[in-house]
């Protein structure tokens, strides 16, 4: 009898776990998204249009709350670059911007763009206000995969300057400023060692390195 109810409970919580939704970070170097502008913060009801005017055709619309997304066929990481649904939070990569429209991937697996009407002018941001926003609240997250000189701490924003530390097994990366291509880290690592310097937190063709370690 036991053994039966200890079957039952495992089936509740697979089917259980079966519901859940993970949040969305990105967590490895990605070749994909590097030709974006920033981010936007998906409305709760988003119409994608084919062209940046309301007369325009509607090509997808998606409604999303929380974990709840319509159509339940859309996946949240191929729509959203950022999604933390107990903060209903889901950014979107932009590709293309004008005063009252920006125009946004709606599907990662694909590349598939669409423009949404701005109703809220707060909604986008640059890679550089993003970074700074979260980057300085959240602290950043080496990605897998970055390359070995992604982990040098440089005196200067220059490739050639010299090399103060390497990162090895970071506890905490703090960021102090963005300045360019290039952050400014305050880094605590596994050996217990403060370092201090400058690393790319993306490549001169838009490679992200370091992404804010959103929670």
């Amino acid at each position: 009898m036991k053994k039966f109810f200890l079957i039952i409970a495992i089936i509740l919580l697979a089917s259980l776990q079966g519901f859940c939704i993970e949040n969305v970070v990105p967590q490895y170097v990605s070749v994909e998204q590097t030709n974006t502008l920033g981010l936007y913060q998906a409305p709760s009801e988003i119409a994608l249009y084919k062209e940046p005017y309301e007369t325009s055709n509607i090509v997808h619309s998606i409604s999303w709350i929380g974990n709840k997304i319509f159509p339940d066929s859309v996946k949240p990481e191929d729509l959203f670059v950022v999604f933390i649904p107990s903060k209903n939070l889901g950014l979107l990569a932009v590709t293309d911007e004008t005063e009252d429209w920006v125009q946004v991937i709606y599907n990662n697996a694909t590349g598939a763009k669409g423009w949404i009407k701005k109703d809220d002018p707060y909604r986008f941001s640059t890679w550089v206000m993003f970074y700074n926003m979260y980057g300085r609240k959240y602290g950043l997250n080496l990605l897998k995969e970055a390359p070995a000189e992604a982990k040098d701490l440089h005196v200067s924003t220059d490739d050639k300057s010299q090399i103060v530390a390497t990162i090895n097994m970071p506890q905490k990366i703090n960021l102090n400023v963005i300045r360019g291509n290039w952050a400014l880290v305050s880094v605590f690592d596994i050996d217990r060692t403060p370092k201090t310097g400058y690393v790319r937190w993306r490549s001169d063709n838009g490679v992200k390195y370091y992404f804010p370690a959103i929670k």
